[in-house]
């Protein structure tokens, strides 16, 4: 299992937040990461343009989206974004895209949300041909009616992962991409419910074994601060729990919130809790750190020490 990390934009004036996520890709990178990933917030940076920047900052890890939202561009255009940021990286993109949710498509950007898994189907079958250029893009489904030549190819492979929590869009991901991207997915969702049916279909594809990233609040601290960590991260992660894809996908596990996803603990507290999603399937655990502390000075040097330990990790899972 390859080890990686979330890196996303901290709060604070423009140039501080660039300045931020610049010195963090850079201690990913340094640090021997394996991965990096970018989520993309809705009324923050976007992330593609930020993998560009942090790709002229670094020169080896992989750099993922987690994710792209479909229904924001035409996927003529996310293509185009893509091979270029792709070409920029030295072929090192990921691109992470999903359906997002219902509050972020129907209510903030005012499109439609009634189908989204057909939406996701006929999307992908005109942004994998575009990607497959250069060439003609001759594409008629239900959805998108497209003629349009291309001059872009990537010339290493771009894997396209497809954030998929249900058995239509794990279907769909494992015939028609090359993996997923996971958020509130536990060990028990991942390897009873979302590994076996996404591994299914793309065999049944005749496409390789899917990926599976799986990503993950962690918190090195004390046992007594565990009950803290996990209350900490309900408290600023728990907005995703709202989305009713989210809930569904914790009804398939033994986490009740993002609080029972995070591993929290002492460093051989969060290995064991690594290997138990690697045994699962997950082939990409991305870590999303939580500080914890009163001060800030005490929530950066959380920052740190935990970020140091996650570094000898990552030699350990994979």
């Amino acid at each position: 299992m390859r080890l990686g990390v979330m890196i996303g934009a901290e709060r604070g004036d423009m140039a501080r937040k660039v300045s931020k996520l610049v010195a963090d890709i850079e201690w990913a990178e340094s640090a021997g990461m394996d991965t990096a990933w970018m989520p993309q917030v809705p009324n923050d940076f976007d992330c593609l343009t930020m993998v560009a920047l942090m790709a002229a900052h670094t020169s080896r890890i992989e750099l993922g989206t987690a994710v792209v939202p479909l229904q924001a561009q035409h996927p003529i255009a996310l293509a185009r974004q893509a091979l270029s940021v792709h070409a920029m990286a030295g072929g090192r993109l990921a691109l992470g895209v999903g359906p997002s949710h219902h509050w972020i498509v129907r209510d903030m950007l005012g499109l439609p949300y009634d189908k989204p898994a057909a939406y996701t189907r006929d999307y992908l079958e005109v942004l994998n041909t575009a990607l497959a250029g250069p060439g003609d893009v001759d594409v008629e489904n239900d959805t998108f009616t497209v003629h349009n030549p291309t001059v872009l190819g990537a010339e290493q492979p771009l894997p396209v992962l497809v954030a998929a929590l249900g058995p239509v869009m794990l279907q769909i991901a494992g015939e028609r991409a090359d993996g997923t991207v996971l958020w509130m997915a536990d060990e028990k969702a991942i390897g009873e419910h979302i590994a076996p049916k996404i591994t299914k279909a793309a065999a049944d594809a005749g496409r390789p074994a899917p990926r599976i990233v799986a990503g993950i609040p962690v918190c090195l601290c004390a046992n007594s601060e565990i009950d803290a960590a996990k209350e900490r991260a309900n408290r600023i992660l728990a907005e995703a729990e709202t989305s009713p894809n989210y809930q569904k996908l914790l009804d398939r596990g033994d986490a009740r919130n993002v609080g029972d996803l995070c591993a929290a603990g002492d460093e051989e507290s969060i290995l064991r809790r690594f290997r138990q999603f690697a045994d699962a399937g997950v082939t990409d655990l991305s870590v999303r750190l939580l500080p914890i502390g009163e001060t800030r000075d005490e929530l950066v040097a959380s920052k740190y020490r935990t970020r140091e330990v996650i570094a000898e990790l990552a030699k350990a899972v994979r």
